[in-house]
């Protein structure tokens, strides 16, 4: 039970390390008002997330990432305002706080990456008249 105290103490705000630790995480400035938070609980839905950020300013869209297979959350997601100020306030005031018991971290949103897509490869008939699998080896004669 203590170690859960002084852990809260860390990141509430009673302790000096916790000043250390949101002046290190608020050192990077906006360029828009879109925000990364980490740390969800795999618990928090697109609504609550919504509702947790909603006092800050208008919400554009806020959006808890999930698995496509499981429909689980990822454990982050991202949050757009109006504007960069409004943004700016709620990373402010959401930095290294408790989000349904699991400390949340608030970053600036990085833009997406072009990512080029995986090369293809021909898995036509060989010339022994094999035709390859990647995942089995070989797959009978054509």
């Amino acid at each position: 039970m203590a170690l859960i105290s002084r852990f809260r103490r860390v990141f509430t705000g009673s302790s000096p390390l916790c000043s250390q630790f949101s002046s290190i995480r608020l050192n990077s400035t906006l360029t828009a008002p879109k925000l990364f938070i980490s740390g969800l609980s795999r618990e928090t839905t697109d609504v609550q997330f919504q509702e947790a950020f909603n006092p800050f300013g208008q919400i554009v869209e806020a959006k808890v990432i999930r698995d496509r297979a499981t429909g689980r959350s990822k454990g982050f997601g991202f949050v757009t305002y109006t504007s960069i100020e409004e943004a700016e306030k709620a990373r402010e005031e959401m930095n290294a706080k408790f989000l349904h018991g699991w400390v949340i971290f608030v970053d600036p949103a990085k833009p997406r990456e072009y990512r080029a897509p995986p090369p293809r490869s021909e898995s036509g008939p060989s010339e022994i008249g094999f035709r390859t699998n990647k995942t089995v080896g070989w797959c009978g004669y054509n």
